[in-house]
């Protein structure tokens, strides 16, 4: 998977790379499906929504170059694979799943791999998380209408806010990093097209 989808695909940072290469993603998975597990596509974990495909976690992820120091908040804990990758990357993870049954599973599988530094929450992740800002990086795994303010506002001054933006059908991945205290005051950069489940919540896409 490493070699064939995302190195050959250029994924360059070494850190990304390994921590994919370590995590077992058939864990993350239905037992009917763990023969596609590493496989270069999305699959369903349940409830209408999917693990992304590989070469799109190491995208993201790279995006938000992290260097190990980080406090990182994701929306859309999901399988939970994404939120695994992370925690071999920064120091903190902080998950928010709209889902109970979802973020559950997620929370124990998460644990039994030994990682100890990711905090799952159940809620409407078009808030972003309060109460643990401002974040280093912010990366969202469902796509958006537009970026919630939230977002903006609890992102730390030079991190880095990684999000799939546009219709219910498709989206752009863009990256932004914050340059000062405006929130406002943020480059843009166009990461490619993509497609995710909604981001449903009071701030993004209604159910």
């Amino acid at each position: 998977m490493v070699s064939s989808q995302l190195e050959s695909r250029g994924i360059r940072d070494e850190r990304v790379l390994n921590a994919m290469a370590k995590i077992p993603r058939h864990l993350f998975v239905d037992e009917w499906l763990r023969d596609r597990a590493y496989s270069d596509n999305p699959l369903p974990i349940g409830e209408r929504q999917t693990i992304s495909q590989p070469y799109i976690v190491a995208l993201m992820t790279e995006a938000l170059e992290l260097q190990g120091h980080e406090k990182v908040l994701e929306i859309g804990t999901g399988s939970g694979y994404q939120a695994a990758v992370l925690a071999e990357l920064a120091d903190r993870v902080c998950s928010i799943e709209r889902i109970a049954s979802i973020a559950s599973r997620a929370r124990t599988l998460i644990e039994s791999l030994d990682y100890f530094n990711v905090l799952i929450w159940v809620g409407d992740g078009t808030y972003g998380w309060r109460e643990e800002a401002p974040f280093d990086a912010i990366i969202v795994t469902a796509g958006a209408p537009d970026v919630p303010k939230a977002y903006k506002e609890q992102l730390a001054v030079g991190g880095r806010l990684v999000i799939p933006v546009g219709d219910r059908h498709t989206q752009v991945l863009l990256r932004y990093t914050r340059l000062s205290e405006d929130i406002d005051d943020m480059k843009e950069e166009d990461l490619g097209g993509c497609r995710f489940v909604d981001l449903i919540g009071n701030h993004g896409w209604k159910q």
